[in-house]
């Protein structure tokens, strides 16, 4: 684990709330989207934004590295996924809509609207990205045609008994996690659903590469690696100081799926390699650095001191962390 990159090594500053979301672009991965309370999305060339950014005065709307900002959300943005080509993403938030943009215009080319509240998810799936898939407070998944004209979803999943809190497509399977403690895998070909019990409310949902685990994050303070197959629990991480007991915070498999990486409520995001359930490293975001030893577990003050999302660079060594403070931590080795 000593490779794990633990220097930051660019700040993405500008928005002026919580950040929900973070992306990066596909291929090279070279861009990184952001999503935030303040409604808007940003696209960031990190390499242009030093670790010393501060954030622009409000006269100037253009910090370092930002390349483009997208507005036509109504209320916070709570989640980002770029297509595999790069020109588009979807964003879904707190006015019950879902946005498809073009990276290039920052114009909005598609709306689907039908869900009766926040939508907390949304991501591309099927052969070229022909569907969206998103998740809602509503309890519902629903299933968008991005090939036809048609706005409204050509297929509504409404087995959970509680607010769906994310979403994630390996191959012609479709997973959602629920405030009601369970994982449900719908596979689109025979229409079957499974559900997976983890007891207590899901927040975050990531599946490996190879489509045979999935990562969940609970409020339990717990993050669980679970085996597909069978249901069965592989590992259970944790820490004396990792708090994730009220708010929605992400976790993800990272480095060729060999570490687990999660935010928490306080301001620390924590990683774990993915065979011990030991932390190997923990960091305080919003100082920028690697915290040693266990130290006293830190009360938040604040919402503020949310890290809601972390995302892992798959071409380099290279993750990001999106805080309560509006600021975006890019770290590297």
């Amino acid at each position: 684990m000593s490779a794990f990159p633990t220097k930051p090594i660019a700040k993405l500053t500008g928005h002026n709330g919580i950040v929900h979301a973070v992306a990066y672009s596909s291929g090279s991965q070279s861009y990184i989207l952001t999503g935030s309370s303040d409604r808007t999305v940003r696209l960031f060339n990190p390499q242009k934004a030093p670790t010393s950014s501060v954030a622009p005065p409000v006269s100037s709307d253009y910090p370092p590295g930002l390349v483009n900002k997208y507005s036509a959300h109504g209320y916070e943005v709570l989640s980002i996924d770029v297509n595999t080509d790069n020109d588009k993403f979807v964003s879904t938030g707190g006015d019950k809509t879902v946005f498809v943009w073009d990276v290039q215009t920052a114009q909005t080319v598609r709306r689907f609207t039908g869900h009766s509240g926040r939508v907390n998810r949304g991501v591309f799936g099927g052969d070229g990205d022909s569907i969206i898939a998103t998740g809602s407070f509503d309890g519902t998944v629903r299933i968008w045609d991005m090939k036809s004209n048609a706005y409204k979803p050509i297929m509504t999943l409404d087995d959970a008994k509680d607010s769906i809190t994310d979403v994630a497509i390996h191959d012609a399977e479709i997973l959602a996690a629920s405030v009601d403690g369970r994982v449900r895998s719908y596979d689109l070909r025979t229409g079957m659903c499974q559900a997976d019990v983890i007891g207590f409310s899901c927040t975050s949902l990531d599946v490996s590469k190879k489509g045979t685990e999935m990562l969940v994050s609970s409020l339990d303070s717990t993050v669980r690696l679970m085996d597909r197959t069978n249901g069965e629990l592989l590992k259970a991480y944790k820490d004396e100081i990792f708090v994730n007991k009220d708010l929605r915070v992400r976790s993800t498999l990272g480095l060729n799926d060999s570490v687990v990486l999660s935010g928490s409520d306080d301001g620390m995001v924590f990683a774990w390699d993915i065979m011990g359930e030991e932390c190997m490293h923990r960091f305080k975001h919003s100082e920028m650095r690697e915290v040693h030893g266990k130290g006293p577990a830190v009360q938040p003050a604040s919402k503020k001191e949310v890290v809601s999302a972390v995302a892992f660079c798959k071409t380099r060594r290279e993750w990001v962390s999106g805080g309560g403070d509006g600021n975006v931590i890019v770290w590297g080795a």
